[in-house]
């Protein structure tokens, strides 16, 4: 997969994949018009999302209805790192969810590719290249 990354203006910085276009900027404070999330933000939202993404499809394969069923995300900072130290995702089912399921949707969401990503993460490989400008 790649992404193009690009400088729009101002703080915002967007990246291009396919037929998408995710935008980023920064808030006021740091400069921005705050027009869109920071990419921090983007990128712990991409938990939360893909461990829903696998509760939904556990509830769809069982004909279990979703209403009333949403996800919690928690982030704790480690004070000597100043970096998020523990990430706490709360299912919350409602009252006539079968209890017989809820360990199953938590096996579910811990088989989130962000999760697993998260928990082996890649090599990075930054450098720079001089191309010729393209218009």
């Amino acid at each position: 997969m790649e992404m193009m990354i690009e400088f729009p203006g101002g703080a915002r910085v967007d990246a291009h994949f396919g037929s998408y276009t995710v935008m980023t900027d920064q808030p006021p404070a740091g400069g921005g018009l705050g027009s869109a999330p920071t990419p921090f933000a983007l990128f712990l939202a991409s938990l939360g999302t893909c461990a829903g993404i696998y509760v939904l499809g556990f509830c769809k394969q069982r004909g279990l209805p979703t209403d009333g069923i949403r996800i919690v995300q928690r982030m704790y900072n480690d004070p000597s790192s100043g970096m998020v130290g523990k990430i706490e995702l709360e299912i919350q089912v409602p009252p006539d969810f079968p209890e017989k399921y809820q360990p199953a949707l938590i096996r579910a969401a811990e088989l989130c590719a962000v999760k697993r990503h998260m928990e082996q993460p890649p090599a990075f490989d930054i450098h720079t290249q001089v191309v010729e400008t393209v218009v």
